[in-house]
This record gives structure tokens, sequence and C-alpha cells, in this order.
């Protein structure tokens, strides 16, 4: 019974939670890559229903599959050796031919699955249309290094328009890694390649990319879990990504400083990844955004009800001095929050006594699934410069349980006495909340 409670509140509290991005995302559109690999795992059938579920939710969807397994298989059961150069194979007339076969059976297998829409619905089946075409114009890659690459390409338009117009409708597009030229050639291409460039001419707010990995690590080998496209940059450069991440890093950097606000790492093998990465605040990936995923900044208006929230659990323990929504509204303008993805996750707010070059430190407070990961002391260096940028001398607080984190960062204890005298004459004594000061 016990068990079925805790699914119970876990359900309940993911649902509630994930509330505000169904609605940022109904009518956005994602591009989801994903190798031809994927088909043979056990959870490909689970992930194709979510993308149904996805699409069902609004979100306008564009899947680029890979087809590199299937096409070797090709070549091998046909006694045909293949090339690779620099990570890209060289297609040669034959080969071409395994790679329209390969390209064509899992386009497929895919729009077969797709097919069967989201069962088991309350008011009947939900059905999927899915569409692919020629919405590929592709060139060749021709000789680079000496390597005449023959009938391998690259991407030189897509005809983002006609994509448009069968997201507008409902439909998810398929596309496949091969594309035309205007004189009627067919060319190989690689599936993040053409992902890429298709998020990027659509205007997507996505690009999904599958990997086989967790992510990018760092140098101790635990997950990074979002950074800027300027910060992978500087680690691809630096040789600190893994070599089976460095070409779809390269391709996520690419994609963000062309437009495509953010780029996610899934592992292929975790079952239900995909709803993971895009409904939990943290994900389960690696997110490379091309704007700061986490930011520090003035509080506004705007901001009272999630300020409220995160303070609300710290006023009832008492840790905290109850703030009214009208006493929030006058006083907003000392406030600065952290703000993750849109939600608060820590705040803090600066009263300046300016004649005695004196400001209390207040109302510091981290939400409870962030702590102990340093923002409370990063907030805290962040006040001590608006404090030093204000040419304030000192720095106070009040506080009943938190002296030992205040005297770790260099606080005093002191007697009331010494605070300024209009926070004297508001001193609530039956709290008895101790007094710290910091030279600054």
């Amino acid at each position: 019974m016990k068990n079925t409670q805790q699914s119970q509140q876990a359900f309940v509290h993911w649902f509630r939670n994930s509330l505000p991005y169904i609605r940022a995302f109904r009518g956005k559109t994602f591009v989801i890559v994903f190798g031809g690999e994927m088909l043979a795992d056990a959870q490909f059938p689970s992930l194709v229903h979510d993308i149904a579920l996805l699409n069902n939710l609004g979100i306008r969807l564009v899947l680029v599959h890979g087809a590199r397994p299937q096409i070797e298989k090709r070549l091998q059961e046909k006694g045909i050796e293949w090339q690779y150069s620099n990570g890209l194979r060289i297609t040669d007339v034959v080969s071409l031919e395994c790679v329209i076969e390969a390209a064509g059976s899992v386009r497929v297998e895919i729009e077969a699955l797709l097919s069967m829409g989201l069962t088991n619905a309350p008011d009947g089946k939900a059905d999927i249309r899915v569409v692919s075409g020629n919405f590929v114009t592709a060139q060749p890659l021709g000789v680079r290094g000496g390597v005449d690459y023959q009938h391998t390409g690259e991407v030189r338009r897509i005809d983002h328009l006609s994509i448009q117009r069968q997201l507008e409708d409902g439909h998810i597009v398929l596309l496949s890694p091969m594309g035309y030229s205007p004189t009627g050639e067919i060319f190989n291409l690689t599936a993040e390649d053409l992902a890429t460039t298709t998020a990027i001419q659509l205007k997507a707010a996505k690009l999904i990319v599958f990997t086989d990995e967790d992510g990018i690590a760092d140098t101790k080998g635990k997950s990074i879990r979002e950074l800027t496209f300027t910060q992978a940059q500087t680690l691809l450069q630096q040789q600190q990504i893994s070599v089976s991440l460095q070409h779809s890093v390269a391709h996520a950097i690419k994609a963000c400083s062309s437009g495509v606000p953010r780029v996610h790492l899934i592992n292929r093998a975790i079952d239900g990844g995909l709803l993971l990465e895009l409904f939990t605040r943290d994900g389960i990936g690696t997110l490379i955004s091309a704007q700061t995923f986490e930011d520090t900044r003035q509080a506004t208006i705007e901001d009272i009800g999630g300020i409220l929230e995160l303070l609300e659990p710290l006023e009832q323990e008492g840790i905290l001095i109850h703030r009214s929504r009208e006493l929030l509204e006058m006083e907003i303008q000392h406030f600065t929050v952290v703000t993750r993805d849109g939600l608060i996750v820590a705040v803090a707010a600066l009263y300046p006594y300016p004649e005695e070059k004196a400001a209390e430190l207040a109302c510091l407070a981290v939400h409870r699934d962030y702590r102990d990961e340093g923002r409370g002391h990063e907030l805290f260096d962040y006040i001590t410069k608006q404090a030093k940028h204000q040419k304030l001398k000192k720095l106070f607080v009040l506080t009943t349980r938190t002296a030992d984190w205040f005297r770790e960062r260099g606080f005093q204890a002191a007697d009331v006495s010494f605070l300024p005298a209009k926070k004297q004459g508001l001193y609530n004594y039956s709290r008895q909340s101790k007094v710290f000061i910091k030279d600054l």
C-alpha cells in the first residue's frame, strides 16, 4: 500500500511539474534524429509511442532516421566492401543501391509503427499521419583531401515551406538520409547533417539527438546536464568530448549558433528518455543551449508568485519571517532571483542603508530540490558584489537557524546596537534573531 501511495504521489508531482512544458511546447517544432541502430533496440516501439504522444500534445515533429547498420548488412550480404573517410561513407554506384534499399525499409518500418497511433485512448484510437517526400535538395561532397566521395552528398536546401504546411496540418514528417539534385541524382546523406540543417531552416525550437552515451561528462566522469554552445565548443577544442559524441556535439554547436535555441543529447538505451528529458526540469541527458539555461537577475513583479512559493515552506518553519504579496510588490526592487528554465530556484534581497554605508542581506533561500549544489554561495557572492558596487562598507544579517553558514563566510556576531538606527527600530525581540556583520 505504501509503495502504491508513493507511486501515486510521484506521478502527481511529475504531472503537475510537466504541465508548464506541455503548454510551452504546443505548436512548437522539434526535429528528432536517431540512428538505424535504434530500430533493433527493444525499447524502439516505446519511443515511437512517445513520439505519437508528443504529436497528440500539439508538438510539430520532424523525424530524421539513419540507416548505417541496415546499409552495411546489405553490403555484406552482397559481398561488397565499404570504405569510410573522415567518418563519411564513400558511396559508389553499387553501394548507392544498398543505401536506397536500406533507407526505404527503415522508413516503412517506422511508418508502420506510427500507423498504430495511440492505442487504449479513452475515446478510441488516436491516428497518426506520417508524410515523407522529396523535401531535400542535395549536392555532392565531391573530392576532398584527394578522396572522391562519389554519391555521398551534403544538404543544399530543405523545402521548409512544404514541410511547414504538413506540420500545420498535424502530420509527422519523416525524412530519410537521402537527397536529390535538380538533375535527378540521388545522394547518401548523414542523418545528423540532415537533421541539423532541417532544424535551422525550419527555425525549430529543439533539435533532439539520440546517442550511445548519457551525454557529455566532465573530467571526473560526472554528466554535464547543461551548457551553452560556446562552452561546448571550448570542450570540443580541448578534446574533452568523447570520440563517439564529437560528431553530435559539433552539429549541436552548429545548430545553436544558427538560431536553434536548444539541442538535447539523449542516451538511446534509456526507455522513456525522450519524455524524461523534455518534461522534467533537469532532464536525463545533456542540454546544449544558445543562451544560459540558468540565470541570475533582478526580480520583477512577474516573479512574485514564484518567490512566494519558494519562501512559504521556510516561513512555515519559522526560518524566515512572513512577507505578504503586497509587501513583496513594494520591495521587489531589492530582490535578486536565480531562475532555471523559468523556475525560481534561489532568491535573496539586499536592503541598503546608505547613510550608514551598510546593507541587510535578507530572505536568502534555495529551492529544496537544488540545495547542496553551491547556489546559495553563488547568490551570496552575487549580492556581495552588488553591495560593493553601491560602495557599501558593511553587510549584516539577522538569523535564527543559519548562524554557522554565515560564520563560514566571514560574518561576526554583533549586538543589536550595531544595526542601523532604522533597523534597530524594526527589530523583533520576540524572534531573538542573532545579528551577524561582515566588513566589505
